[in-house]
């Protein structure tokens, strides 16, 4: 069965970058960046990634079996606009998706072939439209939304995510790009309900896979009231 999924490294405090480069300098020396590099550390470290990459070496560990399992799962992604300009170039003629990417945008454009199986449709009509394109491009493995992090508050806002993964790098940033933020559009009393289904820890980072359960009203928990039963002595 095809399932929706995304994962995404952050800080302990949420961030998986640093503030939002606005300006006309280099993306590479700006604060966003620095707090992105160092959120990814264990990413482009591991073996697995390097692979993808064309890079030889790396560290072959949970930290890379966790990368290959996700790429391995992986038959369609969908990301963002600003992702997929950011990474035509330096992807080059062969990107390390392997599979149809489905971009999210306003900006129309003919799709873009390249090579090892990856192809870029852009598509503008709204993020479940993008998401199931990749479901019917998938032949029945996951749709792995790529990101960034509004895309996939995006896709939890609208009820498209079945699975999220966090890897949580032991930093905390204090200020930047903050992943689960207010733009959820959850109400004073509701909640998107996660369950955690696996967790791996390594040295450098800590992996929480949670299926997605949806909404839910925050309901009053008044076992303080005393109304309970009580133990005498």
């Amino acid at each position: 069965m095809t399932k929706v999924t995304a994962q995404l490294s952050v800080s302990v405090d949420g961030f998986y970058a640093g503030p939002l480069h606005t300006g006309d300098g280099n993306w590479m020396d700006s604060a966003e960046s620095a707090g992105f590099f160092r959120i990814t550390r264990w990413v482009t470290e591991a073996s697995a990634w390097r692979e993808r990459q064309g890079f030889a070496g790396g560290e072959q560990d949970t930290d890379s079996d966790v990368l290959a399992e996700s790429f391995g799962a992986a038959g369609a992604y969908v990301m963002g606009r600003r992702m997929a300009d950011g990474g035509e170039a330096p992807w080059g003629d062969e990107p390390p998706f392997r599979a149809p990417v489905f971009v999210v945008t306003h900006r129309p454009r003919e799709t873009l072939l390249r090579g090892g199986g990856t192809s870029f449709t852009y598509v503008t009509d709204g993020v479940a439209s993008a998401v199931e394109q990749a479901r019917a491009a998938a032949g029945g493995k996951d749709v792995a939304v790529a990101g960034g992090g509004s895309l996939v508050r995006q896709v939890i806002k609208a009820g498209l995510l079945d699975e999220l993964e966090l890897h949580v790098v032991p930093v905390v940033l204090g200020t930047g790009l903050r992943l689960l933020d207010a733009d959820l559009d959850l109400g004073e009393k509701e909640a998107i309900e996660l369950a955690p289904i696996r967790v791996l820890s390594t040295p450098q980072v800590t992996h929480i896979r949670y299926a997605v359960r949806g909404r839910a009203p925050l309901v009053l928990d008044d076992r303080g009231s005393g109304g309970g039963p009580t133990v005498t002595r």
